[in-house]
């Protein structure tokens, strides 16, 4: 029997896409969309057609194709994108064991399933991706302004020293509705940067304790033991910020640990910065100031 050879963007979809589940399931199923591609191109063997530019867009058109294809995997639970960072989902790692082209199949049948029920919303016919692609400059942009906008971000809060980067946590803290009547001073600390509670008297749970590492390195799972260490009371929750990330060890200590220690990271910073921004005093506001950009809605 005679199969239908596949076209060569479909091809190059079903390469890109499975490498990319790959390497977000070896980074702890999630990573910044940058980092991501960066891991993608090397791992994968692209021809020149698939590193040309689009005549219209101006964009790579095997980044191009892994965005494009990214719909149908979130449409089918695969993939969550949020905040510029692509999160890959149980069910997207259970799909992996599909194989390449079975994983691209399932997503894109899940995809069409939904646009069944989307009357308005025009069919993506497999025959016109292509051209689709080159057209579609919304989805491109979009991803390329967030990209941009998460690293202005990162750049930013990069140029803080540790205690205005500990003043910003502090003020995040209170958007969050928590009262921050401790900010460790310059000098040692105790091992606690910042202490939280939920009424002005520190009276009803949970009462927070805050330990901060701004630096390039992850913290360790020795640095996040000691954070447990401190959580003596009843009602006692530690949270540890860590621009540097964490080592998978911490981890798995936080995940298993009989207290309750809430990791931090820069970009779930970011992502929680930008969610209680509205919330956030003027004078606060001004630690790390947003402008929002608005878009016709799209599909992501």
């Amino acid at each position: 029997m005679n199969t239908k050879p596949l076209a060569p963007t479909k091809a190059l979809a079903i390469k890109v896409i499975y490498e990319a589940f790959i390497v977000l399931k070896e980074n702890e199923n999630e990573m910044v969309i940058k980092e991501l591609l960066s891991k993608v191109e090397k791992r994968v063997e692209l021809s020149d057609w698939a590193k040309n530019r689009y005549e219209k867009t101006g964009y790579i058109r095997w980044q191009s194709v892994l965005y494009f294809y990214s719909i149908d995997c979130i449409k089918a639970g695969y993939l969550i994108k949020k905040s510029g960072i692509w999160y890959l989902t149980p069910e997207g790692v259970a799909a992996i064991k599909l194989g390449p082209e079975k994983l691209l199949e399932s997503a894109t049948l899940a995809y069409k399933k939904w646009k069944q029920e989307q009357p308005l919303v025009d069919k993506k016919d497999d025959d016109e991706v292509e051209s689709t692609i080159d057209k579609n400059e919304n989805l491109l942009i979009f991803a390329d302004i967030q990209e941009k906008a998460i690293e202005g971000l990162i750049n930013y809060i990069n140029t803080k020293n540790p205690y205005e980067f500990q003043d910003l946590v502090a003020a995040l803290l209170r958007a969050m509705g928590y009262f921050t009547p401790f900010i460790a001073p310059k000098g040692k600390d105790g091992g606690v940067d910042i202490i939280a509670y939920k009424d002005p008297l520190g009276t009803s749970s949970p009462r927070i304790q805050v330990q901060i590492k701004h630096r390039e390195s992850t913290a360790s799972v020795q640095e996040v033991r000691q954070l447990m260490g401190l959580l003596q009371k009843e009602g006692d929750v530690g949270i540890f910020v860590s621009t540097g990330g964490f080592t998978a060890d911490a981890k798995m200590a936080a995940r298993s640990s009989h207290v309750h220690v809430e990791l931090i990271d820069q970009n779930r910073f970011i992502d929680l910065w930008q969610t209680f921004y509205s919330k956030l005093s003027d004078q606060d506001k001004g630690l790390l100031p947003l402008r929002p950009i608005y878009f016709l809605g799209i599909e992501e």
